[in-house]
């Protein structure tokens, strides 16, 4: 395996027990479609003990990976071969939203029962979803014109939030201080950043460039699915399945590695999802192999979750269970992987 950074390529031993692999989840590639401004407070995105306090960063590992994972359930949901099952976000311990392709977001309870589903504006397929600090839904919206907007669920309605002129959004993520964190794609789809929004909507932050002037993320007109997370040492990683490599930058949006997958793999590596835990490892769906990527937060491979189909969108509790939406089995599997 190799990991590029800023500087120089290392070839890297792995690190962790790589034979000892596990239970998990599944996600495929989304063909996805494309979709302005008030102010809401911003969820922090499955926030477990440690939420990047400098202090704890070296420590020990509190929370270590277990020997064998184990499936603790699964959710069948409404999902079929025809409208698949796409990301998973966590609303609390005990429910998780979820979309798919078609236009209805569906909020499940861990024990399987649809608790309820709220329809898209634009009656097309969302392309990802969050969720903020109060509990509303936030979703990236595409109308027919292929126009894209980051809009918000409030009791039975839905407002625009986010809608840039000449850029749409196409994934996005809660920041631990409540920031938006947005993957946006140019209008020809050649260009790709990473926007941070305040929770007064006020743009804040651009990523798009390394220190060489060189694009940090790929430009495929025909693949533009950039998962994203914050990492709780406040690193900003994107699942650029589009490149092939999960793209990691510092909060200030300088470049630190590239991870560009395992050498054990059969296939080429194909990040659709991420998320990170308490303890700073980031878990990467790896949908061309059927596997989770387990990393640490310097981007050194721990160990594959396996036995799983098709990964896509990943999410934690605050306990750091995971929940996979496998995208052809149309269903969400919550799995133990961690002490």
């Amino acid at each position: 395996m190799s990991i590029e950074t800023n500087e120089r390529t290392y070839t890297l031993k792995p690190k962790g027990d790589m034979a000892s692999n596990t239970v998990l989840s599944p996600k495929k590639k989304n063909n996805y479609k494309q979709p302005g401004s008030s102010s809401a407070s911003f969820r922090k995105p499955n926030t477990p003990a440690y939420q990047g306090d400098p202090a704890m960063i070296g420590f020990p590992c509190a929370k270590p990976l277990i020997e064998k994972q184990q499936l603790i359930s699964e959710i069948n949901t409404q999902y079929d071969d025809s409208n698949q099952i796409s990301e998973a976000s966590c609303l609390s311990d005990e429910e998780i939203w979820t979309c798919g392709e078609d236009n209805i977001m569906r909020l499940y309870h861990i024990e399987g029962e649809l608790i309820k589903y709220i329809k898209t504006m634009s009656g097309n397929n969302p392309l990802d979803i969050a969720v903020t600090v109060g509990g509303s839904l936030v979703y990236i919206d595409v109308d027919d014109d292929e126009d894209r907007a980051l809009k918000i669920v409030k009791k039975k309605t839905i407002q625009t939030l986010i809608k840039q002129r000449g850029w749409g959004p196409s994934n996005v993520c809660i920041a631990s201080s409540g920031d938006i964190l947005v993957t946006m794609i140019s209008g020809d789809q050649y260009q790709t950043k990473v926007v941070r929004y305040t929770v007064d909507l006020i743009q804040k932050q651009s990523i798009q460039f390394d220190e060489k002037g060189k694009p940090l993320y790929s430009t495929d007109k025909y693949i533009y699915n950039k998962s994203i997370c914050e990492n709780k040492n406040l690193d900003i990683c994107v699942a650029d399945c589009g490149a092939g490599a999960v793209v990691v930058v510092n909060k200030s949006g300088r470049l630190r590695y590239r991870y560009t997958g395992s050498f054990h793999t059969e296939k080429s590596f194909d990040p659709v999802g991420i998320t990170t835990d308490s303890q700073s490892r980031i878990l990467i769906s790896d949908n061309n192999n059927h596997l989770i990527h387990i990393i640490d937060e310097e981007g050194h491979f721990l160990r594959y979750i396996k036995d799983i189909r098709f990964p896509m969108g990943l999410c934690v509790d605050t306990n750091d269970n995971l929940f996979v939406a496998e995208n052809e089995e149309s269903k969400v599997k919550k799995i133990k992987y961690c002490m």
